[in-house]
């Protein structure tokens, strides 16, 4: 083999490799396109992802205040429940020392008239909270003022109707 056919073989094969190298570089970034495609969209769901952890930690200590609200409702309305049974036997109670042989019947009967009338107001009352928790459930937001507003509409109810049996 000679010098000219060996430089001629050498030059193919330079020709080969440097070709085999474009192609590779041309891979390459290609791959790094890729790569930083995917990179991209991955920081995009992790932000997703911490946004949507924001919001399920907000929605739990939501869930907690309207459970602890309820609660506190809950408890209020047995309180006045006992309250307003005391109140009633201590009526019935008075009604009765006030009583005279003949009038017995008649204020047995408005004792139970008023009785009737004030499970009514208790029943409105347990109905309206009822309303009020449906409501504050719905908006995710719960108006202390509104409930105490609303009992002391209910103690003024219960106030003016055992001014009227005291006449």
């Amino acid at each position: 083999m000679t010098n000219a056919e060996t430089i001629a073989k050498l030059n193919e094969a330079l020709e080969k490799l440097i070709v085999a190298y474009e192609q590779l570089q041309n891979s390459y970034d290609q791959l790094q396109d890729e790569h930083n495609t995917l990179e991209d969209e991955n920081e995009k769901l992790n932000s997703e992802n911490n946004k949507l952890k924001d919001k399920i930690s907000a929605l739990e200590a939501e869930t907690r205040n309207l459970e602890d609200n309820l609660n506190n409702l809950q408890d209020s309305s047995e309180k006045d429940s006992s309250n307003i049974n005391s109140m009633l036997s201590k009526i019935e109670g008075l009604l009765s020392k006030k009583a005279h042989p003949e009038k017995h019947k008649y204020e047995y009967d408005e004792t139970s008239k008023a009785r009737e009338t004030i499970q009514e107001v208790i029943v409105d009352k347990k109905k309206e909270e009822e309303t009020e928790e449906k409501e504050d459930k719905k908006d995710s937001t719960f108006s202390t003022t509104s409930s105490s507003s609303s009992e002391k509409i209910d103690l003024n109810r219960m106030a003016s109707l055992l001014n009227g049996f005291n006449n």
